[in-house]
C-alpha cells in the first residue's frame, strides 16, 4: 500500500498515519518528521532547513525530493508507505510522479482530509495545552502565529496538489472534522471501494 495523505496542519494526517501503519504493516514518511530528525542530528539538510522551519516556512524542493527519495529506498520502506506531509506542491506531486516511475512504483490513493481553519486553529492550541500538561515539549513550529503562516503556505502551494490529483483520478476527500474513529472507517472504506 502506497499513500499520501493531504490536508492542512493539525487536520489530522499523523493520528490517521499511525493507524494506517497499524493495519497495513507500511510505514509512515512524515517529511516534517525526517526533517525535525535532521535537524537535531545537526546533518547539512538538518541546518539548513532549521531556520526556515521555525520560522513556519517550506523547506526547498530539491532538499526535500532528495530526502524522499533516499527514504523510499530503505528496507522498511519496501512493503509500502504513507507521504504526510508531501508533496507540499504541484512541482513536488510531479517530482514524485516521475521518482515513483523510476523506482517502478504507483500510488494506491491520494487521501485529503478536508476541515475547518477555524478550528484547526483551535486543535492546535489545544495541542499545546495537552503537551505541555504531560510534561512534553511543545515544537518550535507549534504556536498560533506559526501555525497561521503555515497554514497560508498550505492554501496558496498544496491546496493545488488536491486539484493535480484529482485530475488523475487518484484523489480522496473525507471529512477531516469527524470524531477520529469516523474518519479511521471512512479512510478503511476509501481504500477498499
Amino acid at each position: 500500500m502506497r499513500l499520501v495523505l493531504l490536508g492542512p496542519p493539525g487536520a489530522g494526517k499523523g493520528t490517521q498515519a499511525a493507524r494506517l501503519v497499524a493495519k497495513y504493516g507500511i510505514v509512515q514518511l512524515s517529511t516534517g518528521d525526517m526533517l525535525r530528525a535532521a535537524v537535531a542530528a545537526g546533518s547539512k539538510l538538518g541546518l539548513a532547513a532549521k531556520e526556515i522551519m521555525n520560522a513556519g516556512g517550506l523547506v526547498p524542493d530539491d532538499l526535500v525530493i532528495d530526502l524522499i527519495d533516499q527514504r523510499l529506498d530503505a528496507p522498511d520502506a519496501s512493503s509500502g508507505f504513507i507521504l504526510d506531509g508531501f508533496p507540499r506542491t504541484v512541482a513536488q506531486a510531479e517530482a514524485l510522479d516521475a521518482l515513483l516511475a523510476k523506482k517502478k512504483m504507483t500510488l494506491n490513493a491520494v487521501l485529503e482530509l478536508v476541515v475547518d481553519e477555524k478550528a484547526l486553529l483551535r486543535r492546535i492550541e489545544t495541542r499545546i495545552e495537552e503537551t505541555r500538561k504531560a510534561g512534553g515539549e511543545v515544537r518550535a513550529d507549534d504556536n498560533p502565529d506559526s501555525f497561521k503562516t503555515r497554514l497560508e503556505a498550505y492554501r496558496k502551494l498544496t491546496a493545488p496538489v488536491s486539484a493535480y490529483y484529482a485530475s488523475k483520478g487518484a484523489l480522496k476527500r473525507l471529512d477531516g472534522m469527524a470524531p477520529i474513529d469516523e474518519v479511521t472507517r471512512a479512510i478503511d472504506a476509501a481504500l477498499d471501494g
